[in-house]
């Protein structure tokens, strides 16, 4: 009944999803379907288990941020991370029909407070990470906590799945709670960082590979295979992508939440020469929502960087100037900007923001920009939308530079 009344307040997206699950004929139930959730690293660790499962003879479907694959073939996505409105149960559909064995899915908030998921039928559910973000499209942190948590409660609940697959993020501060929405109906599966070699940065993609490597073995993939597919994975476009190694480096990262970015920044610090510069370009992704994370991107920018130059990213509706001053004031605020040398700069145009960055950087320097990764869009008001892709521009403008 509780269950019926939450689906009342939002019945048109309730009632499309079991309205494709039966026009698709419940294509969950001929399929091995893994829902990936967490603030941060889904699309990294959906494409560490599926590059497992590859090396160990499966065919595979993926839908992520990034891109939507069946077998070999593979899309970028242009639209939403979890769509709706009857595409997933198509996908599903067109993944059995492939032949495919699994179903790697990732599950947003804002997809399960829409009920996006509700006509699937998961076999096993993936806890990354929890941090503070959607706040506001949300209403609250706990609201958005139970968004992510209904996905394990959804499986709990599940009548069709008989081996329910529970995987968990141990050291998350908020693992207990997921651990409790799985109850007992299922198998539990902590996990923790790997220490699996592999050639992707920072601590944070420990993790990934951690969750990754659990699910894998879970699912009988031999280690050395595991093994094998994470040693020979090179990393996700947009994510911590390096598209310049020499003279210079220059990477771009998605790093849309304070807490990814400031790995992003801790990374590539440790890593650079004590004389070098960090060049940072960013802005804040999504005009008219998490307003509150601006001024904080502003002081992780300070604490970190020599150089920042503060752009245009996906302003919507809201005004442009007032995103970036809104950064600016945590730059200002920052005892970094008061005790060392910082030079920043405001420039909305976001192919003259990366073109100045390069005009900056010297010899074993770092350009780092964030906030797009590998999206193919910006988004301004009144629905206008531009192709963009912040590798494309980077690269053009190395290019233009002789580089």
């Amino acid at each position: 009944m509780k269950k019926l009344i939450k689906a009342l307040k939002n019945p048109y997206h309730y009632i499309l999803a079991h309205l494709s699950r039966g026009i698709y004929m419940n294509p969950s139930k001929d399929i091995f379907v893994i829902g990936v959730t967490g603030t941060k690293g889904k699309t990294t660790t959906i494409e560490l288990i599926n590059a497992g499962l590859k090396k160990a003879g499966y065919k595979t479907a993926l839908n992520s941020s990034l891109r939507r694959k069946i077998a070999e073939n593979s899309v970028y996505n242009k639209g939403n991370s979890m769509p709706g409105r009857f595409f997933l149960q198509r996908f599903l559909r067109e993944a059995v029909r492939a032949s495919c064995k699994f179903a790697i899915i990732e599950v947003t908030s804002e997809g399960i407070a829409q009920h996006r998921h509700a006509g699937i039928d998961f076999d096993a559910v993936v806890f990354l990470n929890l941090r503070p973000e959607h706040i506001e499209s949300h209403g609250s942190f706990e609201k958005y906590k139970e968004a992510k948590l209904n996905l394990f409660k959804h499986l709990a609940k599940s009548r069709a799945s008989k081996n329910k697959l529970f995987f968990v993020n141990k050291d998350d501060e908020y693992s207990k709670d997921f651990v409790k929405a799985a109850g007992e109906s299922g198998k539990i599966i902590p996990f923790s960082k790997s220490s699996i070699k592999s050639r992707l940065m920072g601590e944070f993609n420990k993790y990934n590979i951690g969750a990754a490597e659990a699910v894998l073995r879970v699912l009988g993939v031999p280690d050395e295979k595991i093994k094998n597919a994470i040693l020979n994975f090179h990393g996700v476009e947009g994510r911590m992508e390096l598209v310049l190694s020499k003279p210079f480096k220059v990477y771009i990262d998605y790093a849309h939440t304070p807490d990814s970015l400031e790995a992003v920044y801790q990374t590539l610090y440790k890593l650079k020469a004590n004389s070098s510069k960090l060049i940072c370009v960013l802005g804040s992704a999504g005009g008219g929502r998490d307003k509150w994370k601006r001024p904080i991107f502003g002081k992780l920018a300070a604490e970190y960087c020599e150089e920042i130059i503060l752009t245009n990213e996906d302003p919507f509706d809201e005004s442009p100037e007032k995103i970036l001053e809104e950064i600016e004031s945590g730059i200002k605020a920052s005892k970094s900007y008061k005790l060392k040398a910082i030079s920043f700069l405001k420039i909305l145009d976001r192919r003259e923001a990366i073109k100045k960055a390069v005009s900056l950087v010297k010899d074993a320097d770092t350009i780092v920009i964030t906030g797009k990764g590998a999206e193919r869009f910006m988004r301004f008001a009144n629905g206008r939308k531009i192709e963009w892709s912040d590798k494309d521009v980077t690269l053009e403008i190395l290019k233009e530079a002789g580089l």
